[in-house]
């Protein structure tokens, strides 16, 4: 057999020797994909709402009824004292206040307008902008009703009204798990990748077998593929096992070909497999490559598009993400899945990655130093 050939059995045997690794590699990342996506949820519900009601009329009644009948708001108190109502959000009771003044039905007939306050605990952002928001739409929505019910025609000005109807493409029902899924499934394979991968040769050096290796006329090139090659494999197995579990607990099935999302996985996992062992080659200890790899792992999540828009990032930070190899396969991902794109629609995607993959596996080949 060729050296090659001889250090990819001493890997796999090294991989399936250890039981640790093969639950790391087949069963949690079952585990994360069942569970992340149930508790990723974009969708706020359960926003807890204090109400003060000045009025009592049929109307205030009316539009309380609407507001807790929501799927959004959780009735927490009802009072007729506004400080009563604050004493919630001091105690983390509630997150928004409703007042409604006296004198709401009243006004509302005969002046055709009225003011209620809305007062938002802001500690969560996310929470307090989106249900602030939900509330508005709420209010909005009861104030059309009731010019439509109550209010004669003629009563009010008849003013030109633009109405928009909207169409969603791709992902008609705003399902969350159908982009949320594809992207975690990207983090689990990068994670077990990057980590795996780093403290491959680490541990090499740690057992001392490094040092036998050394001194073997194998080439420097062989050695680093008979450590990628090993993972690289067990990636695309993982990505499998992914689709199994998206396809079984989900319903997710890629509007686009399975070829174009393995052809990308492959080009991709070439370049984090690379960088790990990249990483791998310039640490001293497994300790070493763990936190490195946990740093690169942190700015690749958090900078990769899953959980925040990279539009919506400053422009230093959109910079950052051209070279976050994370960013790119979960566009393709989503894009793959749910729009159903081919090879030519991602093509920039793949010669980037590419080119990561050519540039981080020579670094990683030349900064292996081989001693005799």
């Amino acid at each position: 057999m060729s050296p090659l050939a001889y250090i990819l059995q001493k890997e796999f045997k090294q991989i399936f020797r250890d039981p640790a690794i093969i639950r790391v590699i087949f069963i949690l990342p079952i585990i994360q994909l069942i569970l992340l996506p149930m508790a990723a949820d974009y969708e706020i519900k359960n926003i807890n709402i204090a109400i003060v009601d000045r009025d009592h009329s049929p109307s205030s009644n009316r539009l309380i009824h609407t507001i807790t009948s929501s799927n959004y708001f959780r009735l927490v108190a009802y009072s007729s004292h506004f400080n009563q109502a604050m004493q919630n959000i001091d105690n983390d009771r509630a997150d928004l206040i409703l007042e409604l003044p006296s004198g709401f039905e009243s006004e509302l007939y005969a002046q055709k307008e009225t003011r209620v306050f809305l007062a938002v605990n802001a500690i969560n952002g996310v929470k307090a902008n989106l249900g602030a928001t939900y509330l508005r739409s709420i209010v909005q929505n009861f104030n059309n009703d009731f010019r439509i019910s109550v209010l004669t025609p003629g009563r009010f000005n008849d003013l030109p009204v633009i109405e928009t109807t909207s169409s969603n493409w791709y992902n008609p029902r705003m399902n969350y798990t159908f982009f949320m899924v594809p992207g975690i499934l990207v983090l689990l394979i990068t994670m077990i990748g990057l980590n795996l991968s780093a403290i491959n040769i680490v541990r090499e050096k740690e057992i001392g077998t490094i040092e036998q290796i050394n001194v073997t006329p194998i080439r420097k090139t062989h050695f680093i593929l008979g450590k990628l090659i090993p993972f690289w494999i067990l990636g695309l197995v993982v990505i499998t096992i992914g689709f199994a579990v998206a396809w079984l607990v989900y319903g997710i099935i890629p509007l686009g070909s399975y070829l174009t999302i393995y052809l990308f996985a492959a080009i991709y996992l070439l370049a984090i497999l690379g960088l790990g062992l990249l990483i791998s080659t310039y640490a001293e200890n497994q300790q070493q490559a763990m936190l490195i790899s946990f740093f690169l792992l942190m700015i690749f999540i958090l900078m990769g598009g899953l959980y925040t828009s990279i539009d919506s990032m400053p422009e230093w930070a959109q910079w950052v993400t051209r070279f976050n190899p994370v960013a790119y396969f979960i566009e393709v991902m989503r894009r793959v899945v749910l729009k159903g794109s081919g090879l030519a629609d991602i093509r920039q995607p793949i010669l980037i990655m590419l080119g990561f993959a050519i540039v981080i596996n020579y670094w990683a080949v030349l900064s292996y130093r081989k001693r005799s």
